[in-house]
């Protein structure tokens, strides 16, 4: 599913109160009330909306679990997740809009939440019917959510919206409104990540925008922040395939937890970036100049096909499930497959969910096993001695390594690098997963090279 956020260019209350013959968005088809039958009055206040108030979360034990689960090397989490089983038939209130439509609204609070996100277990909306997500101030929103949103595995999940209360809204069509199929499954209260204090990623990372990062620009375009069953945050990114032909196919790190029982909970913020540069001090002499801008992450898309995975290299193939939109602007990564060592690296990745970043290497990589030191092993990574700018942190597994010619040829699974320190980091070869296995789940060849060229290398796509 694919989605780019919109405001809404009127109120439903303003809506409500113009004149029959002037209200938007009136859908003709639609049988109109016979004479004598009750108008509608007026719409519920926001304040008198039904809510659902969520039971509150134990911080202290969320950031314990957090502690526990860094020292295992597993994914960094941003939201805990709330089971509920909430439908329009359930829960909320239905109103009926002077043109005929019907209204469902729904308040869902969290008390303390930095953000929400919602899982819908279950979603059709039939032809004509809108959903919107928003905050009660009116200043964020998600959606409409759509027909277009339908899919085969039924579910749809949500970016995070940065409150501690949300409305549902669905608009529907009268004639429409019992094929409304519609469950909320889960409720993820967010206290970590997306602008929250904890998520501010270390100081000496680099914006995209930054001096030399904006040689970058292209390659930046295939990278995007990944939310995992609305509670996990890893990076991914678009690659490119010897038919050309813009197959949605995203590679991350195995790690990450994407499997085929919750691709479908993927969701992709593509422009979760800075247009310019923000620097603190100590970076700002190797990279440009400061200039402070708000970032964009209105630009999303929703849901997935897991396709292969190769444990021993940890990376992991999904393919999302509609290509994105032209006005996300991605690019699909090229590739590198041959046995070659990258003499200069460059990784763009999403450290702790903050604003897309590059860091660079200078110096050549190594071939070893993961968290080794010395080579070859049993080549399934390249190791990164240390980047002379920038770094890598929580929420950057699953990035893209660049060789010098601006083509993939690792992912990130792990290391020791951060701030203040000159530590090694360790990407999944993609040359050691290609032939990783007897079946396509277990390679990438039959992904990437659907038509059995045996390219070695290959160059990226700009849909431009």
């Amino acid at each position: 599913m694919r989605r780019a956020t919109t405001l809404l260019a009127v109120s439903l209350l303003a809506w409500a109160a113009m004149p029959a013959g002037a209200q938007l968005g009136v859908d003709a088809s639609v049988p109109q009330p016979p004479p004598g039958t009750p108008q509608p009055g007026p719409l519920l206040d926001l304040d008198d909306v039904p809510r659902y108030r969520l039971p509150p979360v134990n911080l202290w034990r969320l950031e314990r679990d957090d502690e526990e689960r860094a020292a295992r090397g597993l994914p960094a989490q941003y939201a805990a997740p709330i089971p509920v089983a909430i439908t329009p038939w359930s829960h909320g209130a239905w109103e009926r809009l002077a043109n005929g439509r019907r209204l469902w609204r729904l308040r869902i609070a969290s008390p303390g939440a930095l953000s929400l996100n919602l899982g819908f277990s279950r979603f059709s909306l039939p032809a004509g019917a809108r959903l919107y997500l928003y905050d009660p101030a009116g200043e964020h929103e998600i959606g409409p959510f759509t027909q277009r949103d339908n899919d085969l595995h039924g579910q749809l999940w949500t970016p995070p919206l940065p409150s501690d209360e949300l409305v549902l809204e669905l608009t529907v069509p009268a004639v429409r409104q019992h094929r409304v199929v519609l469950e909320l499954g889960v409720v993820n209260h967010g206290y970590a990540g997306f602008g929250a204090p904890r998520a501010k990623s270390g100081d000496c990372n680099v914006d995209v925008g930054c001096g030399i990062a904006s040689s970058w620009a292209r390659e930046a375009r295939s990278v995007g922040l990944l939310s995992i069953g609305g509670v996990r945050f890893c990076t991914g990114f678009l690659v490119n395939n010897t038919a050309e032909d813009g197959r949605p196919l995203l590679l991350t790190a195995r790690h990450c937890g994407i499997d085929e029982g919750n691709a479908a909970s993927v969701v992709v913020l593509w422009r979760h970036a800075f247009d310019g540069c923000r620097l603190t001090a100590a970076a700002a002499a190797d990279a440009g100049r400061i200039c402070a801008q708000d970032d964009d992450q209105r630009l999303f898309q929703t849901g997935a096909i897991w396709r292969a995975e190769d444990p021993v290299t940890d990376l992991t193939l999904i393919e999302l499930d509609d290509p994105p939109e032209p006005a996300f602007d991605v690019y699909y990564a090229g590739w590198d497959r041959s046995d070659a060592e990258p003499r200069r690296s460059v990784v763009i990745h999403h450290p702790n969910t903050d604003a897309k970043r590059v860091s660079f290497d200078l110096q050549p990589a190594t071939t070893t096993s993961y968290l080794s030191d010395r080579g070859p092993g049993n080549a399934s990574h390249l190791r990164i001695g240390g980047w002379e700018l920038g770094t890598t942190e929580g929420g950057s597994s699953g990035a893209p390594l660049f060789n010098q010619d601006r083509r993939v040829v690792g992912v990130l699974h792990g290391g020791h690098a951060a701030c203040g320190n000159h530590a090694p980091d360790w990407f999944g070869r993609l040359s050691a997963a290609w032939d990783g296995g007897s079946r396509p789940q277990w390679r990438l060849r039959d992904w990437l090279d659907p038509l059995g060229t045996g390219a070695l290398a290959l160059d990226g796509l700009d849909p431009r």
